[in-house]
């Protein structure tokens, strides 16, 4: 049996249809009342619980000899901190026990290229650099590398865990709207949108779900793997975006130094009408920060082999087209129709 935390979002599912294809026997951990539409007509046994619950994980880890741990909170604002730590720290600590208690083989923790120390820009950023818990950048830096740290000591104390870290995240089953999903969903539409100057390392989230089966085969026991894709300017994708949708709307193209400058007027705004961010300072530092990233070693122990970004939002944008209106938002704007 293998548990996989955090199988409602976006990689989650992914990994348990991968899972699934490969007719293992899978435990989906999900929120208790969360929206099952990602897991749909999938042969899963669905478990409700929360990894704050402690004798519930027990639970979920019984009979379990693999844990994929991939449930965290995202958040790119500073306002949930407190639960950020709770979740992503002591939450990770609950998973890392209830492990090691029911005897589970194995366990694979979904870190973040984020809880890695930012380099200079000449720096190309690979597993040498160390997982920073006072990054300045944001909450979620800070939470997920204190979260890292925990299952590396763990390693150390005798329980075998792998570490992976994904960089942006972009692709198909993306039902809850992710930040990246909403971005390219913004560029579908017809009329003027915005893009940020900027740039990042995108990657399939299909090969991130395989990366991580093959971290759970063939990484080393105290080990971590990033799995990275390319690094794209915002602007170039806005472009393959709209020519996958065959359209071909007005650019409005916001400096980043701007961005910046407007990010935090724009959280408030965002706070006070209870709508989903587009852009905060934590976004808009991630797309100024270097993001020239390896996944060499990755590539070299495990045979991970990234797709081509390009191929990645054509087949995504198809998705979108297709499944619009099976997915959840967290925006007050009225569902694109495919």
């Amino acid at each position: 049996m293998i548990l996989v935390t955090g199988a409602g979002g976006h990689l989650g599912n992914v990994l348990v249809r991968e899972l699934v294809a490969r007719n293992e026997r899978v435990r989906a951990m999900v929120l208790p009342g969360e929206n099952l539409t990602p897991l749909e007509d999938l042969d899963v046994e669905i478990f409700e619980g929360n990894i704050l619950d402690f004798e519930r994980m027990l639970e979920a880890c019984r009979g379990v000899e693999l844990v994929f741990h991939l449930a965290s909170l995202v958040a790119i604002t500073e306002d949930k901190i407190d639960l950020m730590r709770k979740v992503n720290v002591e939450g990770t600590r609950n998973v890392i026990e209830a492990a090691r208690q029911s005897g589970v083989r194995r366990l694979v923790y979904t870190s973040s290229i984020h809880a890695l120390e930012r380099p200079a820009a000449d720096i190309t950023i690979d597993e040498t650099l160390h997982f920073d818990p006072n990054n300045p950048a944001g909450p979620y830096d800070r939470t997920k590398a204190e979260a890292t740290l925990l299952v590396l000591k763990a390693a150390e104390e005798g329980l075998d865990t792998v570490v992976v870290c994904p960089t942006g995240v972009i692709g198909p089953y993306d039902y809850k709207r992710s930040e990246l999903g909403e971005m390219m969903l913004s560029w579908m539409k017809k009329g003027p949108s915005l893009s940020v100057q900027g740039k990042f390392d995108f990657v399939d989230v299909r090969d991130v779900a395989l990366g991580h089966i093959l971290a759970a085969e063939k990484g080393k026991r105290g080990e971590t793997y990033l799995l990275s894709g390319e690094q794209l300017q915002i602007s170039t994708m806005r472009s393959i975006v709209q020519q996958a949708a065959g359209i071909d709307t007005t650019e409005i193209k916001f400096p980043a130094r701007l961005a910046a400058f407007v990010a935090p007027l724009a959280e408030v705004f965002y706070k006070i009408t209870h709508t989903k961010p587009k852009f905060t300072r934590y976004s808009i530092e991630t797309l100024r920060s270097n993001s020239r990233i390896s996944s060499r070693k990755a590539q070299r122990e495990l045979g991970y082999k990234p797709r081509r970004i390009y191929d990645s939002i054509m087949e995504t944008v198809d998705w979108w087209k297709a499944n619009v209106h099976k997915t959840i938002s967290a925006l007050r704007t009225k569902t694109q129709k495919s």
